[in-house]
């Protein structure tokens, strides 16, 4: 996967949303919910650690072994706008792809 567009330090909005949820209500886009953005900041670009990829056949001789490092951008979340244009919550957490490290 491609990193998102834009330098580090630089404010993006996504507006192909989802879901979106917390405690009192949850919304589901079919398949995105129209109106919903959301506004983030886009902390550093990097890539993960190196995944193998190994493909083997029985009694053929038939062996692949690939490398891959996936890219990977760090985004804050700075604020969920619901569709009628009130915003649903604040947050400072970091959002990460699973899998790529801890989340300072």
């Amino acid at each position: 996967m491609d990193p998102l567009p834009g330098k580090e330090g630089e404010e993006i909005q996504l507006d192909r949303v989802l879901f979106i949820g917390n405690e009192e209500k949850v919304l589901v886009g079919q398949p995105f919910i129209r109106g919903a953005k959301v506004r983030a900041t886009i902390l550093e670009h990097g890539r993960g650690e190196k995944l193998i990829v190994f493909k083997y056949k029985p009694k053929v001789r038939y062996r692949r072994k690939k490398g891959y490092r996936p890219c990977y951008s760090r985004v804050l979340i700075e604020e969920i706008v619901l569709p009628e244009g009130e915003v649903a919550w604040h947050t400072k957490r970091q959002a990460e792809a699973p899998g790529l490290g801890e989340t300072a």
